[in-house]
């Protein structure tokens, strides 16, 4: 920041100077840092209370994790025998959560209830169905007295083994949690409803086995939150959250404890970090672009 101000100082500030000097404030100011580590170490890192907790967290089904996923056989095909898949979990931490310990993080990490309305925090927890019942009653004790239900509504099953069967699922499930006071609500004279659609994906790496589109968490961290505010992820597997918190200028903190999902969704942030500066900076990536192509870029071409 010194180096932008003395830049500027003592010129006459034009308003395409001015712009650049915003963008560039905004760039500093806005935080997105994923720890690898458990969310109960988290006042080692010193972070500020949140306006909204996403977290989506392990549904406990440990080795059934693949149970009418074509991924249990080989090729999709059980004609094929099973797969490495078959019998096993989606990571070795889904057959324990406790969820307890997760609504006492999150209830301490929530600001506080503010005396004025539309200004309360909020936290999004994507579930397995039965969970709901548990995070609901469970959250009571912490503080977290209310609660609206989410079903999102997919285009697909994965439980294509059981289509000849059965009535398939093709629902993801969440719950609102919430103190006292209605949460902060930015529906633009919009009725929103709690049956909402599931936007996939289609450019997204895909790092995380129960990996939740960009789309669909950029809408509830546009509903809950302002501009500038703070987005937790206590779980954050393959950093959508933050992903989505960076794409609409909110900060962004989250943990996870397995080092191969750190690692890959990490790597990942930082190049979209990057990618978002130079966008305002330049009007344009350079640096992803020159991954594709060579660039000229101040007389040196990139190879």
């Amino acid at each position: 920041m010194p180096c932008i101000l003395s830049r500027l100082q003592g010129t006459n500030l034009t308003k395409d100077k001015m712009q650049i000097f915003e963008k560039e404030k905004r760039i500093i100011r806005l935080q997105h840092e994923l720890f690898n580590d458990h969310f109960q170490n988290y006042k080692v890192y010193n972070i500020p209370k949140a306006q909204l907790i996403i977290a989506d967290i392990p549904y406990n089904v440990g080795i059934n994790a693949y149970g009418s996923n074509p991924s249990w056989y080989i090729d999709g095909d059980n004609q094929n025998g099973e797969s490495k898949l078959a019998g096993k979990e989606f990571f070795d931490t889904d057959k324990d959560f406790r969820i307890s310990e997760f609504l006492h993080f999150c209830s301490t990490m929530l600001k506080k209830e503010p005396k004025e309305r539309g200004k309360a925090p909020a936290m999004v927890v994507f579930c397995e169905f039965e969970q709901q019942f548990e995070l609901i009653e469970k959250a009571k004790k912490y503080g977290l007295n209310n609660y609206i239900n989410l079903v999102f509504r997919k285009n697909f099953s994965a439980q294509v083994l059981k289509a000849n069967m059965r009535i398939v699922g093709n629902s993801e499930y969440a719950i609102v949690l919430f103190r006292d006071k209605l949460p902060k609500f930015n529906n633009n004279g919009k009725m929103v409803f709690n049956v909402m659609d599931w936007e996939r994906d289609s450019s997204m790496e895909k790092i995380h086995p129960t990996q939740k589109p960009i789309k669909v968490l950029e809408k509830l961290i546009k509903l809950f939150t302002d501009e500038g505010e703070v987005v937790i992820d206590p779980v954050a597997g393959s950093g959508s959250t933050l992903l989505a918190a960076l794409n609409c200028n909110r900060n962004a903190y989250g943990f996870e404890i397995k080092k191969d999902f750190f690692k890959a969704a990490s790597e990942l942030l930082e190049s979209k970090k990057l990618e978002k500066e130079e966008i305002e900076k330049y009007g344009w990536a350079k640096t992803a672009a020159s991954k594709i192509h060579p660039v000229f870029d101040f007389g040196v071409i990139n190879d």
